[in-house]
């Protein structure tokens, strides 16, 4: 059977071993510590450096395919590995829409996706330029190494932008500024493509954050009419294909007045995917597997009416209750609850796993995972 090797040793790495083990492929992970989420599970673990080339090249030797759980590695190293005739996917002409945001923003443009205006952002003057083009709606991001609300910034007003951009630029941070969407809520369309071009799509899902980071994930979006649910998976689809995205793709979106705006990329498994596990056919997981290997990509319908994932993020203290425990009074009163655990040390704010539930009524679907979710990191009931 196949060997994956995948780079990048977090949960994502890890749920993709998972799903790797039921398809009987070899498997094995470039690690930072032997601790580390996926290092913990992998039955083959090299430990490296993903930003050193003879670590990559380690992990590449023998496999059919490499991927990742982050997309961080650099790319003149993965061009390296292609001309040693490694398949490494996505590959990096594509992973670099997913590393650097003000690139990421370029090409959707061209391509005619709906993006907010944008602007690189050079200078204090640069700043005070964009400001007075978008009447003071400024996001500014780093255009590399942002996740989860980090590298985003939301200046008050011009005197305070244009100071901010002066400190992070004298920091060696890369900017770029865009107009700030007044949107209605968060969208996730996935889907899934193959080398070889093959492109599977899952349901469009609504995401709620909580400081910047996904909480819940509700699929299908609640009172996402048919023609907009169309459009943005059809928007995935193209940006996939136009952007030769190989494995599972996600495009966060802003939904505003009826209408949606890209938000981010993601070229890899994906939080709000996450419910595709017990609520679709084919988990993100898996069809990521099927793709970096270029196999057939299996259906996405959903099993169930409603499916909700309910992010367990780190409470301000960590309960006496060890998580074993936690974990079975879960189960022991919300046995529909399939619970996740990453096998993260307790940090406030950190993903330390999540929640699925699937059903027919969505507020009791949802109830259900939110009560979990607060039991598991509280060890008290909501």
């Amino acid at each position: 059977m196949p060997t994956v090797a995948v780079v990048g040793d977090g949960q994502l790495a890890r749920m993709m071993h998972t799903e790797a083990i039921e398809l009987g492929l070899n498997t094995r992970v470039l690690a930072g510590s032997p601790d580390a989420s996926a290092a913990q599970v992998f039955g083959e673990v090299r430990l490296g450096d993903y930003t050193d080339l003879a670590a990559l090249e380690d992990i590449a030797a023998g496999a059919d395919a490499v991927t990742f759980d982050h997309e961080h590695a650099p790319n003149g190293h993965l061009q390296k590995l292609i001309d040693e005739g490694v398949a490494v996917e996505p590959r990096p002409a594509a992973l670099l829409y997913a590393q650097d945001k003000l690139e990421q923003r370029t090409r959707l443009g061209a391509i005619g996706a709906p993006v907010p205006e944008f602007a690189p952002i050079a200078s204090a003057a640069d700043a005070r330029a964009f400001w007075g083009r978008v009447d003071g709606a400024v996001c500014l991001k780093a255009t590399r190494g942002g996740y989860d609300g980090h590298g985003v910034w939301f200046p008050a007003g011009e005197e305070e932008f244009a100071e901010l951009v002066e400190d992070l630029l004298a920091k060696g941070t890369p900017l770029y500024a865009e107009r700030k969407i007044a949107f209605d809520r968060e969208l996730s369309a996935m889907v899934a493509r193959s080398r070889s071009g093959e492109v599977r799509a899952w349901p469009v899902v609504e995401s709620i954050q909580d400081g910047g980071v996904c909480r819940v994930a509700i699929s299908p979006a609640p009172g996402l009419g048919d023609e907009l649910a169309e459009y943005c998976r059809d928007l995935a689809v193209r940006i996939a294909e136009e952007l030769d995205v190989t494995g599972v793709l996600a495009v966060e979106l802003f939904e505003h007045g009826g209408n949606v705006t890209v938000n981010e990329l993601a070229m890899r498994p994906h939080n709000t995917g996450h419910w595709t596990q017990e609520g679709c056919v084919t988990s993100q997981f898996e069809q990521h597997l099927r793709a970096v290997l270029d196999w057939p990509l299996g259906a996405t319908d959903p099993v169930a009416p409603v499916t909700v994932m309910v992010n367990t993020l780190g409470g301000e203290t960590d309960p006496d209750m060890p998580m074993r425990e936690r974990v079975a009074e879960v189960m022991r009163r919300y046995p529909e609850a399939k619970v996740h655990i990453y096998g993260k040390g307790w940090r406030p704010g950190r993903k330390m796993g999540h929640v699925n539930v699937t059903g027919t009524d969505l507020d009791t679907v949802r109830a259900v995972a939110e009560d979990a979710a607060h039991f598991i990191v509280n060890a008290e009931w909501k």
